[in-house]
């Protein structure tokens, strides 16, 4: 390279980092996409490395991005390329890059020096067990933190990243070899970076190194993150999630145990913690939490525990009082963290111990009694507090009254309460706040929600009684004064209600809003466990859940009486309905086990008489939830479920725009549904026999709101689901045939137009193939299948392809027609199998072809469109696609009748779907998943059971079709490389079985092999450069090296040519290591593709791979 390549290369970078447009060599314009390709050269070959250290060398542009390309182009090479190099070479370049940051590091820009320390941090990391230089990074730094203080924060930099780049896995290695090389520096550097780093914390804190405020503040950032990220290795190998805030326990090794158990090094970070602000101080309560959660077995004997956890209390309890830092922040969050992490990983018996540990709860208490009242500005942290009471009540009973300072328990009790008061306070508190003055809404934050009504039932129930009581105390002045409220204003809306009627009724539904969802995790925390049976909860629960219920009653009334004008807060809707669903769990489980035995059918078995006899006398958990109802005094458990289930009818009547509520409506009678003892309940319901007859738009006008098309199918799911269970039939009073009359209805109006395709049939169409849809997917047997299919067929089933024909420009009524007869042809649990003597088999297959041939002749007709592509196109694609491989791979269907009977339904379908797939660029194939896995999902199907189909093929389709399968083999994900290893397996083994045989497509394949004789050779090579050179091989993607004894076998020669080719490659040392490789792979391996010679030659061929990649180079 010289100056004048030198000064092109500026100029493209330039163009790739600031949009500006450069001029090339010949005058041409160069846009950035164009730059970016040019640069991208740089990685393509190791040749280019003194390209690149020309760059560093040489580049004098200001804003350094020639050099930034450089540095990355790199990292890239020497990754990609690392086993080309020489043993002296690699250290040549680290030291290089080492040198290079000392002497240009402190004048250049940030993202320039991280680049080249993440070059020589990699070069570390990827060279560890070559020579001990690489090993000694650490000592080298050693020299930077006793120059300059430039040098020093460069120094901390370097270490920062050697943490991470050996903590965490990269791509290109295996696991195993990521943890032997971690597990390396952990035993041989770690301990001496994380002293590194306490040490520069020290001096800072001591004043031992002189530098400006900026240059101090960069050096205990860079400290404390370096001394944090020390602290939280994957000491063992766990592979924790990095994505979660959540600490395990810190599996510091045995070595380490002198530095943290020393007092001064937890006392230091609180030091910095008190005397910094963020995000150094943050930083530092970070490191706190660590050293809080080191493992148990690293102290020598308890005592020394103990000291450990005083010091840490006595921190916390200084902080406490001084309420020190908490203004930011950042740092209120990590102290809530540190509070909810103290307890988990100590036990309250090593508390109680402590010393100060009264005055430490009662500082936490008023604490987090502090937080919750300050609501607004710590939502996101007060479920660590939260955690942190239930943690401690939970261990109440394994800790005796007389372990630790006496009167622990019952202050621990007095707390608990005042926190839970505090709560319950502060909560119906912001609701009047918020409607005044405009706030955020905690309610409508349902992450954080849900996160502290997790955590709710726990503290509540260590003081049930008086919790209980505080919130019987709120609800029940509520509900009078709402029930008054809604008696002023009648069947009026609330927002037409005079102003401060007005005002008061949203406070009150935004406090009992409150109220519900607490009563609804508390009643949903219940325990069935035997050492909880005989508290007697089950009455507490009955006095709340009364409530509830009652006022579910109140809002229900008040929505039918006015005929929905009188609506309720959305919000409280949802609360009722996730008290449901809490109840539902608990409470709706032991029905059956409940029923008087008398009213069983007098044709039980002689095995349900003895059953009876014996549940004659009713267990501990019957015995609580007889009582749990005696107490509701709402009725008895089927009064309860009509109550809910109206709740539930009356919700999707009269509040058919609220797409929420419909949506957690209907997942509440799924659920229902789905048990199998509430749906037994269900069965015998006026509620749900109403629902089942009259399921239409007419009596449930949000069938007919457009937004809520999707939960179409789950409400027919459902009501299909009950239906077709047991004694369903029997119970609703309902044959199938009845049940999915008006769906039929509407088909046969549909199909009794002289013009299909009819503004007014659009949304009728949608609404009858969602429907059916959701009645098909509850069908999951033989019989109840067949029930559907004698329905359809003859009468509608050829309606489809009418639709397909007229409406096949129309996403939204293509793809619920798609997605209807997707799951119409899904063989789930063998449920589409008809008798030997039946031809229904064919005429499903016969009407599925039908649709996807007249969809996709049209779609493959049609011009590229020019708005969202995948909306109107690939996804209707897509899903005849799929719909087609369900069919095809449905096992109830004999392809060979057709060819027999000139039947073309099947050739018209095949020939459709390659038009389909043919006219897709790959690169939209790949852009798509869906689409991707459906056509990868056809090819891998045509040619495991259509191979003759294939064969009969051109040779330039074929060829197409084998490009996709080349590219699409070598995809990174692992589903659709998988489809395609398959597919060349078929079409190898096809080759090997019937070599040699006069076969019309053996003749064929042969023409294809003489047309493009390199068809073979050129899979083989992708598959052994995918082992060989490809990233690591996870457990499930074996599959791709499924086909390479296939392909062995079918073309000898093609194998003996690539293994030649890589062995003339390497160096005269590694081409007799390989060769050695290669004679023990094909050791033993036998001219079979039976399972068993597969399986064999495919661990010989891991074997093989983790052997040879140690030494080959590229």
């Amino acid at each position: 390279m010289d100056a004048q390549q030198l000064s092109q290369v500026e100029s493209l970078c330039e163009t790739l980092y600031v949009g500006t447009p450069t001029t090339g060599e010949n005058g041409e314009t160069i846009e950035r996409a164009e730059a970016q390709s040019r640069l991208l050269s740089l990685q393509s070959s190791a040749d280019y490395i003194p390209q690149c250290q020309y760059i560093l060398d040489h580049s004098t542009s200001p804003s350094q991005y020639a050099r930034l390309v450089a540095s990355n182009s790199l990292t890239q090479l020497v990754t990609s390329h690392w086993n080309n190099f020489t043993v002296p070479q690699r250290i040549d370049i680290r030291n290089y890059v080492l040198a290079y940051i000392a002497n240009q590091g402190p004048g250049l820009q940030d993202y320039v020096t991280m680049s080249l320390i993440k070059l020589v941090c990699r070069i570390t990391k990827l060279g560890w067990f070559d020579d001990k230089t690489h090993r000694e990074l650490a000592d080298d730094v050693t020299k930077f933190l006793q120059a300059t203080v430039d040098h020093c924060i460069l120094g901390l930099k370097i270490l920062n990243q050697l943490v991470d780049e050996l903590n965490i896995p990269n791509t290109g290695r295996t696991l195993t070899q990521h943890r032997k090389t971690s597990v390396s520096f952990r035993d041989v550097c770690l301990f001496k970076v994380f002293q590194l780093g306490l040490t520069t914390l020290k001096q800072l804190q001591t004043r031992a190194i002189v530098a400006d405020q900026a240059q101090e503040q960069s050096l205990g950032e860079q400290a404390l993150r370096l001394t944090v990220k020390c602290l939280n290795f994957d000491f063992i190998g766990t592979n924790p999630d990095e994505s979660s805030e959540d600490v395990g326990t810190i599996q510091a090794p045995t070595s380490w145990r002198s530095v943290l158990q020393d007092p001064s090094t937890i006392e230091l970070f609180f030091e910095l913690y008190k005397n910094t602000s963020p995000p150094r101080s943050s930083k530092a309560m970070e490191a706190i939490i660590l050293l809080c959660s080191v493992r148990r077995s690293l102290f020598p004997t308890d005592k020394d525990r103990a000291a450990h956890l005083g010091r840490a209390m006595t921190g916390i309890r200084s902080l406490l009082s001084n309420q020190t830092g908490f203004q930011h922040q950042d740092n209120y969050h990590q102290f809530c963290r540190l509070l909810g992490r103290l307890k988990a990983n100590y036990q309250l018996s090593e508390l109680v111990k402590a010393d100060g540990y009264l005055e430490w709860l009662e500082l936490a208490s008023g604490f987090t009694v502090q937080s919750i009242r300050n609501w607004q500005y710590c939502t996101n942290s007060i479920h660590y507090l939260l955690a942190l009471w239930g943690r401690l009540v939970a261990a109440v009973p394994y800790v005796r009254p007389d372990t630790g300072v006496s009167g622990h328990a019952e202050l621990l009790e007095k707390q608990v309460l005042t926190i839970v008061e505090a709560y319950i306070e502060s909560m119906l508190g912001s609701v009047e706040l918020i409607y005044d003055e405009g706030m955020d809404d905690p309610l409508e934050d349902d992450g954080s929600l849900r996160e502290q009504l997790d955590r709710l039932p726990v503290i509540c129930r260590f003081k049930y009684s008086e919790v209980a009581n505080l919130i019987l105390n709120k609800f029940d002045p509520l509900l009078n004064q709402y029930r008054q409220a809604l008696s002023h204003i009648g069947s009026s809306s609330t927002e037409n209600a005079p102003a401060d009627v007005s005002r008061q009724i949203c406070i009150i539904e935004g406090q009992l809003t409150w109220l519900t969802y607490m009563i609804g995790a508390i009643v949903g925390g219940h325990s069935w466990s035997s050492a909880h049976l005989g508290d007697g909860d089950e009455t507490i629960d009955s006095s709340l859940s009364r409530r509830a219920l009652q006022l579910a009653q109140c809002v229900d009334y008040r929505l039918t009486q006015s005929n929905g004008v009188g609506r309720a807060d959305l919000k409280l809707e949802l609360a009722i309905l996730y008290y449901f669903q809490n109840f539902r769990r608990v409470y709706m489980f032991m029905w059956d086990q409940i029923s008087n035995p008398a009213s069983a059918s007098s044709s039980s078995s002689v095995v349900s008489m003895m059953a009876s006899k014996l549940d004659s006398v009713p267990s501990a958990k019957q015995k609580v939830y007889q009582r749990m109802f005696e107490h509701l005094g709402m009725g008895d458990h089927t009064a309860v479920a009509n109550l809910i289930v109206t709740k539930v009818g009356n919700n999707l009547k009269f509040l058919p725009e609220e797409v929420e509520v419909v949506q957690q409506t209907l997942n509440l009678l799924l659920d229902m549904a789905n048990g199998y003892s509430s749906s037994k309940l269900m069965l015998t319901l006026d509620t749900v026999k109403f629902l089942a007859r009259h399921h239409t738009e007419d009596h449930f006008s949000f069938l007919a709101v457009p937004a809520n098309v999707r939960y179409r199918t789950t409400f027919h799911a459902t009501l299909a689901r009950l239906l077709m269970s047991p004694t369903g039939s029997e119970k609703l009073g309902l044959t199938f045939e009845q049940f999915v009359e008006p769906i039929m209805n509407t088909l046969k109006q549909l199909g009794s137009l002289p013009d299909l395709r009819n503004e007014a049939a659009r949304r009728p169409l949608i609404g009858a193939f969602r429907d059916l849809r959701g009645v098909t997917s509850s069908l999951h047997n033989r019989k109840s299948y067949a029930l559907l299919f004698d329905v359809m067929y003859p009468n509608y089933l050829p309606l489809l392809a009418k639709v397909a024909e007229a409406w096949h420009d129309q996403s939204d009524v293509i793809i619920s027609l798609l997605r209807f007869l997707q799951e119409f042809c899904h063989n789930k649990a063998n449920r589409v199998n008809f008798d030997q003597s039946s031809p229904n088999g064919i005429l499903l297959f016969r009407a599925t072809s039908d649709v996807v041939s007249a969809y996709g002749r049209r779609l493959v007709a049609a011009p590229r469109p020019d708005g969202d592509i995948y909306k109107q196109r690939y996804k209707g694609m897509a899903l005849s696609l799929s719909v087609l491989n369900s069919a095809l791979s449905g096992n109830y269907v004999c392809f060979g009748v057709f060819t027999l009977y000139n039947d073309q339904c099947l050739d018209n379908a095949l020939d459709v779907a390659l038009q389909m797939i043919l006219s897709v660029p790959m690169e939209d194939v790949f852009a798509y998943p869906k689409l991707s896995k459906s056509y990868f999902g056809f090819i891998e199907i045509f040619f495991r059971n259509h191979i003759k189909s294939v064969l009969a093929l051109d040779t330039g389709l074929l060829m197409q079709l084998m490009n996709s399968v080349h590219e699409g083999v070598q995809d990174s994900d692992p589903q659709l490389s998988s489809l395609c290893a398959n597919a060349i397996d078929h079409l190898a083994t096809f080759y090997f079985e019937n070599m040699g045989k006069d076969k019309i497509e053996v003749h064929n394949l042969n023409n294809h092999l003489s047309a493009q004789p390199n068809l073979f050779s050129s899979l083989t090579s992708t598959l052994f450069n995918l082992l060989l050179f490809g990233a690591p091989l996870p457990q499930h993607h074996w599959t791709v090296i499924k086909p390479m004894l296939s392909l062995m076998l079918a073309s000898e020669s093609s194998f003996t040519s690539y293994k030649d080719h890589l062995v003339s490659t390497q160096s005269p040392e590694n081409q007799q290591a390989l060769n050695n490789a290669f004679n023990k792979l094909l050791s033993d391996v036998q001219r079979s593709l039976d399972s068993a010679n597969r399986e064999r030659f495919t661990q010989k061929l891991i074997s093989f791979r983790v052997a040879v990649r140690g030494f080959l180079t590229i």
